[in-house]
């Protein structure tokens, strides 16, 4: 499993791909992925850096695990390729995008076309195996993850920083809040949205305020 990232990414990330943990991070997923069926497919697992280039970076988007179903994953958080049923978070985002721009609901799960405009699809794991949630965790993701929005943090600023759910919003503590705008919220699954902490955040709208006020384009969230 060879890495391949974006160029733009490669300059800022070096330090952290030559760290000794993720060496040993890259040694765990390629035993995972010769020996279990594991997912996004291992040409699609840095698919969030390489829709994105770092230039063009305006939001970033942090989900936690990649989906572990099949043909589910392709690299970028909350998203599905095309044709792929809807998982219950991405359709509670849907319906929040619906309530808060009036955009008809998506026919596609695809959110390629977010990630080409600037919206950083970055899970904190970038890897799982097959119907087992989490069990790519807390093997080197996280601590690579975290170094990526910490260089954001440090290096750009007038992001937008969507952390969603518990373990996203204690992400907080790598990015600078002066620099940066950061939206928090629950999480879009059904266990937080139904117990109200999920629907009204009014993220997406939030999101394009901001970045016109910063004399950035907006998102154009409709797929």
């Amino acid at each position: 499993m060879d890495v391949q990232i974006h160029p733009s990414w490669q300059a800022l990330l070096q330090t952290a791909f030559e760290h000794p943990s993720f060496q040993q991070l890259i040694s765990f997923v390629r035993s995972e992925y010769q020996q279990n069926q594991c997912f996004p497919p291992g040409s699609q697992i840095f698919n969030a850096f390489d829709a994105c280039p770092l230039d063009k970076v305006k939001v970033v988007l942090l989900g936690q695990d990649p989906y572990h179903g099949p043909g589910q994953a392709h690299g970028l958080s909350f998203s599905v390729p095309d044709g792929i049923p809807h998982p219950p978070s991405l359709i509670n985002i849907f319906k929040e995008l619906e309530k808060d721009l009036g955009v008809r609901y998506p026919q596609s799960g695809n959110l390629m076309p977010w990630a080409q405009q600037g919206v950083l699809l970055l899970n904190a794991t970038l890897s799982v195996r097959a119907h087992q949630a989490g069990s790519h965790q807390k093997q080197g993701w996280e601590q690579f993850t975290d170094q990526v929005l910490q260089l954001l943090s440090n290096q750009k600023s007038g992001l937008v920083f969507l952390l969603w759910g518990g373990f996203a919003k204690k992400k907080q503590r790598l990015i600078d809040p002066q620099k940066h705008l950061i939206l928090t919220s629950g999480h879009p699954s059904p266990l937080s949205a139904n117990r109200g902490y999920w629907f009204g955040n009014r993220h997406f709208s939030q999101v394009n305020t901001y970045l016109r006020s910063h004399q950035k384009s907006e998102i154009q969230w409709e797929l």
